[in-house]
């Protein structure tokens, strides 16, 4: 089970603000993100999976649906080093073309 200990590095929150600038319905739910995920300690995608239900996981990354589906955050997390890499930030409809492959 995670545990609210602070110690996942979420890399990087500018990532978050650059896709939330342009899309400006984001911010909440981006925001919302990073405060729940930088504040615990998850050992694999089931402990993720108690606070995001619907993260999923595709190939090494972790595929998560924001604000309301209607946008994916897609991330790398190393569980030893305790650090979230945001590898993109999409709509659903760039997400379903493929755009993060």
């Amino acid at each position: 089970m995670y545990i609210l200990e602070g110690i996942m590095h979420v890399i990087s929150k500018k990532r978050l603000v650059e896709f939330y600038t342009i899309h400006s319905t984001s911010k909440s739910p981006l925001l919302k993100w990073f405060q729940e995920i930088k504040k615990g300690s998850f050992q694999n995608i089931a402990e993720i999976r108690l606070l995001y239900p619907h993260a999923d996981k595709v190939g090494r990354r972790t595929v998560f649906n924001i604000g309301g589906n209607e946008y994916r955050l897609i991330t790398r997390n190393n569980y030893l080093t305790q650090k979230v890499f945001i590898v993109s930030i999409l709509t659903h409809a760039e997400y379903d073309k493929n755009y993060w492959k």
